[in-house]
């Protein structure tokens, strides 16, 4: 495996403040997609946003997917946040990705978001 796909939701995607860090490890944007409804999302104190699987009440969190070397994928993944990591992502069209979710312990810290059904919608509110 030369390559990885990873979905993103919150400050990797286009536009937003760490896409940088995409582009540095080579990422290439691949598609805008979104979660099956399945997801609730929270605000770590408007810094970045967290992602988690839950068994009720999820929604479809929107999100994009890159295709990075596996060296940029190492690189993203040790930039990000404690209390990220990388999980399986189930994504509304049956495709199951690697993608970007926080951890329960930091979830319950934040601030849930879920309503806005993205991190880009959701600091779109705060302008």
């Amino acid at each position: 495996m030369d390559t990885v796909l990873l979905a993103v939701n919150g400050g990797l995607m286009r536009g937003m403040d760490s896409h940088g860090v995409m582009l540095d490890a080579g990422a290439r944007f691949v598609r805008e997609d979104s979660t099956e409804p399945a997801y609730r999302l929270w605000t770590i104190d408007d810094r970045f946003p967290a992602m988690l699987r839950v068994a009720e009440g999820g929604v479809s969190i929107s999100l994009e997917v890159y295709e990075l070397p596996v060296d940029g994928f190492v690189a993203v993944l040790q930039r990000e946040p404690v209390g990220l990591s990388v999980a399986h992502v189930r994504l509304l069209g049956g495709d199951t990705l690697l993608g970007v979710v926080g951890e329960q312990i930091l979830c319950e810290s934040g601030t849930e978001i879920t309503d806005y059904g993205g991190w880009r919608a959701y600091r779109a509110s705060l302008a």
